[in-house]
């Protein structure tokens, strides 16, 4: 598998990835995410892949995933305020936005996320309440749930999660202290 940005010349695949998306949501109990809406329009495509945001992972020469990656210091004004919690790193990150594949190929999820840390280091994201299969990718590719977050979109409260390298690097530490019976550092 590899990631590279969308074309507009991708837009007809893409757009068919969304719409089996919703419906794979909608079966999974999660009618609201994208379904409400008709979520994401085509207007916000085009223009994702013409500020050079949005990609697609490839896989045995098809399109088997997309995504919307963006990054820098408080780069989506979205994450701006978090409640009933807080960050983990207010360092620059990068955000995931509007994951989707094509539900046959497998891995594509963890492809896409694992490809966007490798670049950031630092990523957060977000999702519906409802969309139990996202929250346990992210859960299982070690993300922490940090709080609750709002979208302009729709009032639905969404779950926001994170991954860092400075986080991750501290909790190692903290156990590797810990295992070796020293001080617990702060």
């Amino acid at each position: 598998m590899q990631c590279r940005l969308a074309t507009l010349n991708d837009l007809d695949v893409i757009m068919k990835l969304y719409e089996s998306a919703r419906d794979f949501m909608i079966k999974n109990g999660n009618p609201h995410q994208w379904g409400d809406n008709n979520w994401p329009p085509p207007e916000l495509l085009k223009s994702d892949i013409k500020k050079s945001q949005c990609y697609v992972c490839i896989h045995n020469e098809k399109i088997a995933g997309v995504f919307v990656y963006i990054y820098g210091r408080d780069c989506d004004p979205t994450y701006l305020k978090i409640n009933d919690g807080t960050w983990l790193d207010e360092s620059a990150y990068g955000v995931v936005h509007r994951l989707a594949t094509d539900g046959k190929t497998r891995g594509v999820g963890s492809f896409c996320l694992n490809w966007c840390y490798e670049k950031a280091g630092h990523l957060r994201l977000d999702t519906h309440g409802d969309n139990r299969p996202m929250q346990s990718l992210v859960k299982k590719l070690g993300f922490v749930h940090c709080g609750t977050i709002f979208v302009k979109e729709d009032s639905y409260p969404r779950l926001a999660f994170e991954k860092s390298s400075l986080t991750e690097k501290l909790q190692k530490n903290r156990l590797t202290t810990v295992l070796s019976g020293g001080p617990f550092p702060t």
